[in-house]
């Protein structure tokens, strides 16, 4: 395509924004609607956490294989294809009928999300203004953490609002995925093809020499962040219902968006500090937070596990973006997609990973406890990142003069 017909850079930087949104919206829908279907279909817990984890099943597969393809073939036209693998996803829950098609259309939806993500957060990069450069990694993780609030929070409002919200949402979600896909056609193309398609697609993970000491840094904040985020993903609706009692149908959804609304703040506020900083200010909060819903949960309190939600979505936010800010930091062009599927890999294995083992415990152990254990395990995670950010950032200062 002539880039003269193209979207304006502004314009398809928006564009990149919004697409992270929704496929982050329909990431989330789902996870309101999880009691209904609980209840439709007679299924356990256990099997909730199943349906949860596949997903990442499907986005790690898709990281490992078509992760860096789009260093080789082009941002725009994996872009393409994975809105509209998004879009059979999401007809699939349309149609679901029982376990099984919830399980194909979570596994559908993972390899979409993985095939877009190394792509957009490469591509949002590129786009930023040349005089903003940290603009791409922050609008991808503010893009990440408002599009999960979104679906979240707006979903739960349908639960509550009437016995199929599946019915809604999902439909939207389709429509809205082939409208972008077509969109995405018209944006300019950022990467320059090379060879090696067939080379990049064998599943592997691989960080460049030069990007591997920030990629091992921001891993302990990696991953106390994204296993917060499968706490609520995955289970925090049950938490609500039946360790705090609350029966406002909405609630589980709601808990979902508080956290990925001050989550979205968080990633503006990082914006305001240098990536260390932001990662340190983010570990201390998800340390905090950890602890104030452990208490939430202990004394039945809803308003304190809200605002255990808030403290806890602003670390996650401070932290997801100042590690994705110090990874771009440390990477070129031809390499950016490939680091960035890396770090996917990671942050979604500490998605799905903690919480599936919680789902398998909590029949034995009772939901109370193991929301304990798993809320302990992401305050060990983040003391450890805030010990790493800090040794990092008195390096930094020690080095700092070398380079002047």
């Amino acid at each position: 395509m002539d880039d003269r017909q193209s979207l304006s850079r502004g314009a398809s930087f928006a564009l990149l924004v919004f697409a992270n949104v929704l496929l982050m919206a329909s990431t989330s829908a789902p996870s309101p609607i999880y009691p209904v279907y609980l209840q439709r279909w007679g299924f356990s817990v256990t099997i909730l956490t199943v349906v949860f984890a596949v997903y990442v099943a499907g986005l790690v597969a898709a990281l490992l294989t078509v992760g860096s393809l789009s260093d080789h073939v082009g941002r725009r036209p994996v872009l393409v294809a994975s809105l509209l693998v998004a879009a059979a996803g999401t007809a699939i829950f349309w149609a679901a009928g029982g376990v099984g098609a919830l399980v194909t259309a979570r596994i559908v939806q993972g390899l979409a999300t993985g095939m877009a993500t190394g792509a957009l957060a490469a591509g949002l990069v590129e786009l930023s203004p040349a005089d903003r450069p940290h603009r791409g990694p922050m609008m991808t993780a503010v893009g990440t953490s408002f599009g999960l609030a979104a679906g979240g929070g707006l979903t739960g409002l349908l639960v509550q609002a009437g016995p199929q919200p599946d019915a809604v949402v999902f439909p939207v979600l389709t429509v809205a995925f082939m409208v972008v896909a077509a969109l995405v056609f018209t944006i300019p193309e950022t990467a320059t093809p090379r060879p090696g398609v067939l080379t990049s697609l064998r599943p592997r993970v691989r960080v460049p020499r030069e990007t591997r000491r920030a990629f091992l840094g921001a891993v302990p904040a990696i991953v106390a962040g994204w296993s917060l985020t499968g706490l609520f993903l995955a289970l925090a609706p049950s938490l609500v219902t039946d360790v705090l009692h609350v029966q406002f149908g909405a609630a589980g959804g709601l808990a979902i968006a508080v956290l990925f609304l001050a989550n979205s703040a968080g990633g503006l506020w990082a914006a305001r500090h240098p990536a260390r900083i932001a990662t340190l200010m983010g570990a201390v909060l998800l340390v905090v937070g950890a602890a104030v819903l452990a208490g939430a949960l202990g004394l039945g309190s809803a308003a304190g596990f809200l605002g255990g939600s808030v403290i806890a979505g602003l670390g996650v936010g401070l932290t997801f973006t100042g590690t994705l800010r110090g990874i771009s930091a440390a990477t070129t062009t031809k390499t950016r997609s490939e680091v960035f599927s890396a770090a996917y890999v990671v942050s979604y294995a500490a998605l799905s990973l903690p919480s599936l083992a919680a789902g398998l415990v909590a029949p034995a152990w009772g939901l109370e406890t193991t929301g304990y254990v798993y809320l302990a395990f992401v305050g060990v995670l983040s003391v450890s990142a805030a010990v790493q950010s800090s040794s990092a950032r008195r390096v930094a200062e020690l080095v700092a003069p070398r380079h002047h």
